[in-house]
């Protein structure tokens, strides 16, 4: 019977979260290790599904980087990156669409879907959700000490999100799967980082939350343990002490941005924790960094 009462304990706990997040809408970006190991694969559809049923509205950005790689590496391609980004030819980028808006996108739809959710697959070149243009990356010669434009082919800048496909998936019941892929004003198709199309599109959406899952516990401080809470003036300081940085700088790039535009708060969480999403939004403690 103690058992019993403590589940009951449990589902009364996350009251006031469910009744805070009613109708407002999460972003997740969705990568790492919980994109790839079973367990954690369906724990994180069932935690999408339970979302949807108790009247949230989750978006997911989806990553796919190490995917990427496999596929690059059997055709005998190898990659290249300049600071963290894929340099994306036009073979590259054909890849790229290919796992993101193929593959990864649809194994995420269908297994949200097999949960009992009702989930769409789109990339952000369906319905011109994601226009984006050509990022240039400028760095300093070495010869020349002068700075000088490196060439990342197919890599894209966001220029601007269109909220009202998103919209109209809400009024159909829907739960979006975005791919992080825009297009350009001619066409063009460009790759861009999952973790900026995660935080634009919360903007855009005046999202509630933006929770980044990762496989790391969260952001972590020069002594090495977890840094719970953090305002956006200590993560700046972090910056500049350089505690935060590698991968780390897009994410917390990408909340800072989510941030300043309305978004209401961040949250970068260790994806290799079963049930991590429902950790973070409805436990006092919660689990990660919480950025506001």
């Amino acid at each position: 019977m103690e058992k019993i009462i403590q589940k009951a304990d449990v589902l009364l706990e996350a009251l006031p979260y469910i009744q805070s997040f009613h109708k407002k809408t999460i972003i997740i970006k969705y990568g790492g290790n919980a994109m790839v190991l079973e367990d954690l694969k369906s724990g994180f559809a069932l935690d999408v599904v339970m979302m949807k049923y108790i009247g949230i509205y989750p978006v997911i950005v989806h990553g796919g980087g190490p995917q990427i790689g496999d596929l690059l590496e059997k055709i005998g391609k190898k990659p290249l990156f300049v600071d963290g980004l894929r340099v994306t030819d036009d073979e590259t980028m054909d890849v790229v669409e290919m796992v993101l808006g193929g593959k990864i996108n649809k194994d995420i739809v269908s297994l949200i879907n097999h949960h009992g959710g009702k989930a769409v697959g789109l990339s952000g070149k369906d319905g011109k959700l994601i226009t984006a243009k050509k990022y240039k990356v400028k760095k300093r010669s070495a010869e020349t000490d002068r700075p000088e434009i490196i060439d990342l082919g197919k890599v894209g800048e966001i220029v601007s999100i269109n909220p009202q496909v998103i919209y109209n998936l809400y009024e159909g019941d829907f739960i979006p799967v975005i791919a992080p892929i825009g297009v350009g004003n001619n066409g063009e198709t460009y790759n861009i980082n999952a973790d900026f199309v995660a935080g634009r599109i919360a903007a855009a959406l005046k999202a509630e939350k933006l929770i980044l899952l990762t496989d790391v516990e969260g952001i972590i401080g020069k002594d090495k343990t977890l840094l719970s809470t953090l305002t956006q003036k200590e993560v700046k300081y972090l910056i500049d002490k350089k505690v935060i940085r590698g991968g780390m700088i897009p994410k917390v790039q990408s909340c800072l941005d989510a941030l300043n535009s309305g978004v209401k708060k961040t949250h970068i969480i260790d994806g290799r924790i079963k049930h991590a999403v429902l950790l973070e939004i409805f436990t006092r403690e919660g689990i990660g960094t919480e950025i506001e």
